[in-house]
């Protein structure tokens, strides 16, 4: 049923037995002012009633964007003339976009390499005052490659910032401009909105300074590459330009930090995602007081526990972290820790994957000791030694070997065929084939049955079989001791200790019937 009433459509639900209007800037009639749907209730005013959303539910935002919006800024970067500027989509996600938010506005240089440069480009991201006297928060990509930052106030101001620190790792930097008596906002730590609850975003979208979107909060702990980061997913809408800008609840507080979208167009869908409070403040604070951030380390290469991993193990824990590999006079290999640990927690705190794992050990400092609690062959056991500090991402990337790969199959040999994989032991011959270092040891796998769970789990010629279970296999014969020992146990899988290209990784294989 639809009934016309001065010019505007009210539709009534089906079955719903209530009439839902959307407001428009005027009062319609509906029921007397005592009803109530259950929602919210109805207000009598001087003309005809009104819908009031239920606590919680602003009637507006004005108040609370009135109330920040001066904290807010809009960052001008020129770039260096070799610096790249423009989006990024190097993360694991495909359509992730907004790394950096920014807003090219001269065009990136893209001379051909060994060619004379062009301009210098120039981007636009998002930043906030988090104290009077001119310290800005923003993101490290809207920063990493300035030679000069501009930074624009709401009253039109411009004033030049200069780099107090950034840190790589979060995608989080901190500014500085010259003055006090800046309005500034805080980080909210503790209480954090619930899933539903609103969020307003505040930011320079497309070089459109001071623009507020309103939205709700839509998950928590979204992975999307970030080590050190489980990002806040949010609805509001934010653009390239948005990097860096503020995110706040109903009350004024910042509780995230704009940072990428996902969007398969490269413009909001609707999904976009914060660095949270709690990681923002740790993070700026010591970049304020040092300039710099300085992560525990342990040196070890983890995995997450998967359930066809804890079967193999003969455990009943369904998530977790396992150690994959330790870095030779690391503090863990040091400490005792051992390849196929299974992580249940890290000083107290219960962690589920290889992600959470990671951060813990980094939210501890140099010198701090690091308590783990593991199973090792089932039984639980405590290992403790101290911290030491976390390399540079690019010193641990150049820490990776990258042997070359050749895929061909391996001389003619002895090779029985184990779990759809032709193993042979590992000679002269095959290091040389298959560019295996003199510190390896093991199995070489020279073929895989294209049908095979091994297939299926993405094992190839020249992965080398270090280890099943708790053996050291440096036969065929011995894999084959390994997998008759499993199925005798009744287990329905067996885990697999590879060696490739410079890493060690974990694979649970299903045993065949």
């Amino acid at each position: 049923m639809k009934n016309k009433t001065r010019g505007f459509i009210v539709s009534a639900v089906a079955g719903a037995g209530v009439a839902v209007a959307a407001m428009v800037g005027i009062g319609f009639a509906l029921p007397p002012a005592s009803a109530q749907t259950g929602k919210g209730q109805l207000i009598q005013t001087t003309g005809a009633p009104i819908f009031a959303p239920p606590p919680g539910a602003p009637l507006s935002f004005a108040d609370i964007v009135e109330k920040v919006s001066p904290a807010v800024v809009q960052i001008d970067v020129t770039g260096k003339p070799e610096g790249r500027v423009g989006p990024r989509t190097d993360s694991r996600i495909p359509g992730l976009e907004g790394f950096p938010f920014d807003i090219p506005q001269d065009g990136p240089n893209n001379s051909p390499p060994g060619q004379p440069s062009g301009p210098a480009p120039q981007s636009s991201g998002s930043g906030f005052f988090i104290s009077e006297n001119g310290y800005i928060v923003t993101n490290n990509h809207v920063v990493e490659n300035a030679a000069e930052i501009k930074v624009v106030l709401k009253d039109e101001r411009e004033l030049k910032a200069t780099i107090v620190g950034r840190d790589e790792a979060t995608d989080l930097a901190v500014l500085k401009v010259e003055g006090s008596g800046f309005a500034f906002v805080n980080f909210e730590n503790a209480a954090r909105p619930r899933v539903g609850d609103w969020v307003i975003a505040v930011g320079n979208p497309f070089g459109l300074g001071g623009t507020a979107t309103a939205g709700i909060v839509s998950a928590y702990g979204r992975d999307i590459g970030q080590t050190f980061v489980d990002f806040i997913q949010i609805d509001a809408s934010i653009n390239r330009g948005n990097s860096g800008g503020p995110t706040f609840d109903i009350y004024g507080r910042v509780i995230g930090v704009n940072s990428a979208i996902f969007s398969p167009s490269g413009g909001s869908v609707g999904i976009g995602f914060a660095i949270p409070a709690d990681v923002a403040d740790l993070v700026t604070k010591q970049l304020i007081k040092n300039g710099k951030i300085t992560r525990g380390y342990m040196g070890a290469q983890i995995q997450n526990l998967t359930p066809d991993m804890s079967a193999a193990l003969g455990l009943t824990l369904r998530k977790g972290a396992i150690i994959a590999d330790l870095v030779p006079g690391s503090p863990a290999a040091k400490g005792g820790v051992q390849r196929g640990d299974v992580v249940t927690s890290v000083n107290g705190k219960p962690v589920s994957s290889s992600a959470e794992m990671t951060r813990e050990v980094a939210r501890t400092a140099a010198g701090d000791t690091i308590r783990l609690e593991v199973l090792r062959l089932g039984k639980p056991e405590t290992i403790e030694f101290k911290a030491g500090i976390r390399p540079s991402e690019a010193q641990l990337a150049g820490n990776d070997n990258a042997p070359s790969e050749d895929n061909s199959a391996a001389p003619k040999a002895e090779r029985p065929i184990i779990l759809g994989m032709a193993l042979t032991p590992l000679d002269a011959a095959g290091r040389k084939q298959f560019d295996l270092p003199a510190s390896v040891n093991g199995v070489v796998i020279t073929g895989v049955g294209p049908n095979s769970d091994a297939a299926q789990k993405g094992l190839k010629p020249g992965d080398v079989v270090m280890r099943v279970g708790d053996r050291v296999t440096l036969k065929p014969s011995d894999v084959a001791a390994a997998v008759a020992a499993a199925k005798s146990a009744g287990r329905e899988g067996v885990l697999l200790l590879i060696y490739r290209d410079g890493r060690t990784l974990f694979f649970p294989i299903k045993l065949e019937k």
